[in-house]
């Protein structure tokens, strides 16, 4: 019989599988004490500091790119103990700028200097008015990246059966050891709370007296937690593909398993209609066979160009990258069948493991080396970023942002009935978001400032987009922040499907520019159609 754990009166109980998942592994903690009453160190020395920019270094990045970095304190608490330069980069201004819109592009994890250099074309408009800057956030791509030593995916390490519950705990608390033995000293101050510091930062050093800032996926739980920390700093905030602020991991990670089970079994009604579907034309087979597949990887992983091993939990998270956008089917398609029918991992490899974030563009490169990684605070080379930051830093984000831990007796207790949970929300999701919870098992204790103190943000009113179809961020997320943030929060529906809409749809990304750069917000519940697919 499982055990009965109590859970946050403040957390509201959702209905089915992320309530139970809920019951099973969320044991609630109480809040910490407002430190409101200690003395503030002094940040001056942060807060004086300009971007001195120049020319990016790289052979991928455009000529009218421009790269620099911002210092900031390794703890806030002791600003005295260490610094972090954290990469940042920027398209100028067309004509007359009135300051900076920063961009996230998600993740957690996802590196933003190198997304604005592949992807900055789709942002040109905002050159209009902004300096577009981007960045990468404190244990991310060229700022101290955290490692845990894997040439893949560390949840791809994580293989004990759920029925030896000893063994599972003993490869945690090895990939936690890992994880902190690899990441430096960074790995103790990362996490959202620290991140929204970061960037009040930045926006002094940029020059601007509000932030400006459109946020994608977790871009949206980082700009949020900037409100509340900084309200009157608040400039013209659009988060698009809304993270919830109240969800504990439990409920996120079955949340997140029905949304991309959802949006695989549309990927297979669309696949199976087309004779080069490598699951045939027979729709229930298909998903059978892509269930027979994962297991089939992850029992008998195969060889990969770039070393190591390629398993079913990597096949799952390539999966899962795709399908956040319907433009990327016939590339996943294809990619499909070069692996059933040659075993080539090439094309899926291509699809980045990015956890919450935009799609990636696929250009088929394969991962960094990670040699030469710099622990000093200063910053590295996009050629010493470690394979593994992506996944290492969206665990450790994740895991910082969240006050709640797995328990020996929870683990040895409950996580039969726990993974029952998640094979109902997804049998091919479901094993590798159950991970992510897990992967937290042998951490410190996280924050729960987001969950007690990110509500009633009294800053200049936001623009939310949720969209309807959205398989990792749902839009009853959306609704639920808007609540919280409180009037300053504004929705705007997106009628269309994929993650997030401003790269998916034509009225989302113009009222999200009519915002950024003319304060025109839409009235607050205010839809979007979807666009006509071609």
């Amino acid at each position: 019989m499982l055990a009965k754990l109590t859970t946050r009166p403040a957390v509201r109980r959702v209905a089915g599988a992320g309530a139970l998942a809920l019951a099973l592994l969320g044991a609630g903690l109480p809040a910490t004490a407002g430190a409101a009453a200690r003395p503030q160190p002094d940040l001056s020395r942060f807060y004086r500091q300009r971007v001195a920019w120049g020319s990016c270094q790289g052979p991928d990045m455009p000529k009218d790119l421009q790269c620099g970095k911002v210092t900031v304190p390794l703890d806030y608490a002791h600003p005295g103990a260490g610094t972090l330069d954290l990469a940042v980069a920027r398209y100028r201004a067309t004509g007359h700028s009135r300051g900076s819109v920063l961009l996230n592009f998600g993740g957690p994890g996802g590196a933003g200097v190198s997304r604005l250099a592949a992807d900055g074309k789709q942002f040109m408009d905002l050159t209009n008015g902004y300096d577009v800057v981007s960045f990468d956030p404190r244990g991310v791509g060229r700022s101290s990246p955290v490692s845990c030593g894997e040439d893949g995916d560390p949840l791809s390490a994580v293989t004990a059966d759920i029925g030896r519950p000893e063994a599972l705990m003993k490869q945690l608390r090895q990939v936690a050891a890992r994880c902190a033995a690899r990441s430096g000293p960074v790995l103790r101050h990362i996490g959202t709370v620290n991140a929204a510091r970061d960037l009040d930062v930045m926006r002094q050093a940029l020059g601007d007296g509000k932030l400006n800032y459109l946020g994608f996926s977790y871009g949206s739980r980082l700009g949020a937690v900037y409100a509340a920390q900084f309200p009157h700093k608040v400039g013209r905030m659009t988060l698009d593909g809304v993270d919830t602020l109240t969800e504990p991991l439990p409920e996120q990670g079955v949340a997140g398993a029905e949304g991309q089970q959802t949006a695989l079994d549309d990927f297979l009604d669309w696949c199976t209609t087309d004779l080069a579907c490598p699951f045939g034309q027979d729709r229930r087979a298909a998903g059978e066979q892509v269930v027979r597949l994962v297991r089939s990887l992850d029992e008998n992983p195969v060889p990969t160009d770039f070393g190591g091993a390629f398993t079913g939990q990597d096949l799952v998270a390539a999966i899962g990258q795709a399908l956040y956008s319907r433009e990327e089917w016939p590339s996943l398609e294809r990619a499909l069948g070069s692996l059933t029918e040659d075993g080539d991992t090439r094309r899926v490899l291509a699809f980045a493991s990015g956890g919450g974030s935009l799609p990636v563009r696929q250009d088929g490169r394969g991962p960094a080396a990670a040699e030469g990684r710099r622990q000093d605070g200063g910053l590295v080379g996009a050629q010493d970023v470690p394979p593994d930051n992506l996944p290492a830093a969206l665990m450790a984000i994740n895991c910082a942002d969240d006050p709640d831990r797995p328990t020996d007796a929870q683990i040895t207790g409950e996580l039969q009935g726990l993974a029952a949970v998640y094979e109902q929300a997804s049998p091919v999701f479901g094993r590798f978001r159950l991970n992510q919870l897990l992967m937290c098992y042998g951490r410190p204790r996280g924050t729960d400032f987001i969950r007690h103190r990110v509500k009633d943000v009294h800053s200049a009113r936001m623009l939310l987009v949720g969209t309807r179809g959205d398989p990792a961020t749902p839009y009853r997320w959306t609704e639920e922040t808007a609540r919280r943030l409180g009037p300053a929060a504004v929705v705007l529906d997106n009628r269309g499907d994929g993650h997030t809409g401003y790269s998916s749809s034509t009225c989302v990304h113009r009222k999200v520019d009519d915002f950024l750069l003319y304060g025109d917000l839409p009235a607050s519940g205010s839809s979007c159609p979807a666009d006509r697919k071609p």
